[in-house]
């Protein structure tokens, strides 16, 4: 028996309107079209010049939602072999450009690259941490994505209960769909 298809609809940008496939898969539930579209009211609509990584990538919605606003890159890191293939499908069908796809763990991605980040062109300006839901995985990435920032970076977060600011973390901007509690937050300074 096939796989059910899931849809996502990239809500902005040069893809607007464009629907993106994803497999069925434990844990994997894209950002709704609503959280995303108030999460990039809150980046701005235009995200030229930013370096993005997309660290559960997932169905991509994220990344791709990203690239379609102009983003310079965007790095996505996703555990699943099944839907790494769905993402370099989808970006093949987008065309789309600056984009990299890692079939990787999620945070041993963040460990190594944390290892090179003294190189600030190794760092992002924006980072989506949207991990399985009801997992653990926010609270261990956190500390290694903090590494990963340039100055003045945001990092998006969507988890299962409200984030709470602290170890150097500052809410921006929060909010609440369903079930869902999502923020945009900064590290540092």
């Amino acid at each position: 028996m096939a796989a059910k298809s899931n849809q996502v609809r990239i809500i902005g940008g040069e893809w607007r309107s464009r629907r993106i496939t994803f497999p069925d898969h434990e844990g994997l539930r894209p950002s709704a079209d609503r959280v995303r579209e108030t999460l990039f009211n809150w980046l701005g609509q235009d995200l030229s010049g930013l370096r993005c990584l997309d660290l559960f990538a997932g169905s991509g919605a994220l990344g791709f939602e990203a690239l379609s606003r102009g983003a310079d890159s965007v790095v996505m890191v996703e555990k699943s072999p099944r839907v790494c293939e769905a993402l370099r499908r989808n970006a093949g069908l987008l065309a789309a450009k600056n984009l990299s796809v890692h079939c990787a763990d999620a945070l041993e991605f963040a460990t190594a690259s944390a290892a090179s980040a003294a190189d600030a062109t190794a760092r992002f300006d924006v980072v989506f941490l949207d991990p399985p839901f009801r997992s653990d995985l926010l609270l261990q990435a956190l500390p290694k994505v903090g590494k990963l920032l340039r100055p003045g970076a945001q990092v998006y977060v969507e988890s299962a209960a409200a984030f709470v600011s602290g170890n150097g973390w500052r809410i921006k901007r929060q909010g609440r769909a369903g079930q869902v509690y999502y923020s945009l937050v900064t590290y540092g300074d």
